[in-house]
């Protein structure tokens, strides 16, 4: 029997997709107005949340991470900060599963609690990660800030998303 199905493996390939083309095209444009890592975050987390509730199996946000990141530099070439992002992926895996998949997908409040607060704390590691390569060593602090901003943004884009999908039963078969 195999760990991912043909449902998860279309599940992770969208999500996949969602985090790295949109992370390619869109959020540039929104950095370059704005000089601020929001966007990135929140199609990230998002697009994390959404494939980790639907296989709930240890493993799916990593692989979106390290899929979409390569996808992302490809588009991207001035996108390696991307790296950061990768690594939050490894994070908020090993977090999800450690805090369970149940607690994480159940009930609203232990869902808001959890998605936010682990989204939050994923950021704020891709944060530290590409203050540290990319930006100035005086400012990693205040970027690290800002992408915990952008990681509860993407949590709750993600609980949205994903109790909007319960509530008109698409529910994923597992």
């Amino acid at each position: 029997m195999t760990y991912f199905n043909s449902r998860d493996v279309g599940a992770v390939a969208m999500c996949v997709a969602l985090m790295g083309v949109l992370n390619a095209l869109i959020a540039p444009i929104f950095w370059r107005v704005t000089h601020l890592p929001f966007l990135c975050d929140l199609l990230g987390f998002l697009a994390l949340i959404l494939g980790v509730w639907w296989t709930r199996k240890f493993g799916t946000a990593t692989i979106i991470g390290l899929i979409s990141t390569p996808i992302n530099v490809y588009l991207n070439p001035t996108g390696m900060h991307f790296l950061g992002f990768a690594a939050a992926s490894v994070v908020f895996d090993v977090l999800t599963r450690l805090v369970g998949y149940k607690v994480c997908f159940g009930g609203l409040k232990s869902s808001a609690v959890s998605l936010i607060s682990l989204s939050a704390v994923c950021a704020a590691v891709a944060g530290f990660i590409i203050g540290s390569l990319f930006m100035n060593s005086a400012n990693i602090l205040f970027f690290a800030g800002l992408h915990v901003v952008g990681g509860i943004l993407g949590g709750l884009m993600g609980l949205i998303t994903v109790k909007s999908l319960e509530a008109r039963q698409v529910v994923p078969t597992r």
